[in-house]
């Protein structure tokens, strides 16, 4: 595949992910009369679900980052091209972009939005650097064929158990910020969490490096 192809790749799916992500919140909280438990519920399965297919879909092509965190690990680690990683990155941000907008016109919603959706403090902070740090860790320590899975998994948990519902990716932080939906972040928060991502990142980098083997 060229670069090309592999950043086009990036971009459809970064979107279709961003899309899944804002559309289903959408849907849930249009459906739940007002339970948020419920909303978010639907959120996370769809979600699950949608990350799956995308992964095992885009994965033969581009490697499925879909994130500026995992491209920057795989570049690090010289798994991906270092001349790859700002046309990745600037295929995923603008991905997440159009998808913000794919899921507003799939709802006829005002397609240009912001959000006011504030999210910040430490404890989200930190619930982003450890959602951050076990998907870079479940994504180097994943056996052959099994990432998808590993990794919709451990999103769906993190859904639950993190403060923050689990973004872990700087590109979705970024096109959530495009709506003012049920999945929506406020600009303000916007550098938090990224900050957060980027170092839960390096940590899941460092940790499997430290245990060195990958399971077989």
């Amino acid at each position: 595949m060229t670069l090309a192809q592999r950043s086009i790749a990036e971009f459809v799916g970064t979107a279709l992910l961003v899309a899944v992500v804002i559309g289903s919140g959408i849907m849930g909280q249009q459906l739940a009369a007002g339970n948020v438990a419920i909303a978010l519920l639907a959120n996370t399965l769809a979600t699950v679900a949608g990350l799956f297919v995308l992964i095992e879909v885009f994965g033969p092509i581009s490697g499925a980052h879909f994130n500026p965190a995992v491209s920057a690990v795989m570049a690090w680690r010289g798994n991906l091209p270092r001349r790859a990683l700002a046309p990745y990155v600037a295929a995923q941000l603008g991905g997440a972009l159009a998808g913000a907008w794919l899921a507003h016109a799939m709802f006829a919603l005002p397609i240009v939005q912001i959000s006011a959706k504030l999210r910040s403090g430490d404890g989200q902070w930190l619930a982003e650097g450890v959602a951050t740090a076990g998907l870079i860790f479940a994504i180097l320590r994943a056996p052959a064929g099994r990432a998808a899975a590993w990794v919709a998994a451990w999103i769906g948990a993190a859904y639950w158990f993190t403060a923050s519902t689990s973004f872990a990716n700087p590109a979705v932080t970024f096109g959530r910020m495009w709506s003012d939906s049920f999945a929506g972040i406020a600009p303000a928060s916007v550098p938090g969490f990224v900050l957060a991502q980027c170092a839960g990142a390096l940590v899941g980098a460092v940790l499997h490096r430290t245990l060195a083997a990958r399971p077989g």
